[in-house]
């Protein structure tokens, strides 16, 4: 009896994973129109599905792919570190050679992109705003997306189209050649945090990590650039 109960959440976790998935999908397809805001609701639909399902699959403890109480134990897991760190290389990379190739008019793009929800003239609430964004993209796009998708279908499968999905919900109005770069920036980024997430199972890890290559990019941006 236990195990076919077992058997039946697991079929509802794949079927909810699949819907989930799917309205993330629609909702950011609509950023074939660059100003269309309804990307943004993706990252709650993520957060929403995680939780649903993580509790119709009774996920806890080990399984669960939201853990603070392993956080240490997470990064001392082979390889963890590495890929931790490296979203802050990139980020840096991707700022640099985007000051070499646009100039001013990369970092305009980017700012533009994000005066919406970051307040860059108040330190204090602009670090609120990175944790609470940073923390919700990896609930929904690696811990909800990449995490419960993999229990379905391949990793890189799941890495590439989460990533691709994540990097399009970024797509902004502007030169075409700083936009193609701009996404492609972030893509990559994704599919680092989506190893990060892979390597320690914890999307605590992938947030801190994520929060870390933005704080990096920010700090580079208005200490160096502008």
């Amino acid at each position: 009896m236990k195990e076919q109960q077992v058997i039946e959440n697991n079929k509802k976790s794949v079927v909810l994973t699949i819907i989930g998935a799917a309205i993330m999908i629609l909702l950011t397809a609509a950023k074939i129109m660059p100003s269309s805001k309804t990307a943004g609701y993706s990252v709650f639909v993520g957060i929403a599905f995680f939780f649903i399902v993580e509790a119709v699959g009774k996920e806890k403890g080990p399984e669960s792919g939201l853990r603070f109480n392993t956080i240490l134990a997470d990064l001392k897991k082979p390889g963890v570190i590495l890929w931790f760190l490296l979203p802050i290389a990139s980020g840096i990379a991707t700022n640099i050679i985007g000051d070499l190739i646009f100039h001013e008019e990369f970092f305009d793009h980017i700012l533009g992109r994000t005066d919406d929800f970051l307040s860059f003239d108040k330190i204090a609430l602009l670090i609120g705003q990175i944790v609470i964004a940073a923390f919700g993209e990896e609930i929904a796009y690696r811990g909800f997306f990449l995490g419960k998708g993999m229990k379905i279908l391949p990793f890189w499968l799941c890495a590439v189209v989460s990533s691709l999905v994540f990097a399009a919900g970024h797509i902004a109005a502007g030169n075409i050649g700083i936009v193609i770069y701009d996404v492609a920036g972030v893509f990559i980024d994704s599919l680092i945090f989506s190893m990060v997430y892979r390597k320690s199972g914890n999307c605590v890890i992938s947030t801190f990590s994520h929060i870390l290559a933005n704080t990096a990019a920010i700090v580079l941006v208005f200490g160096i650039f502008i």
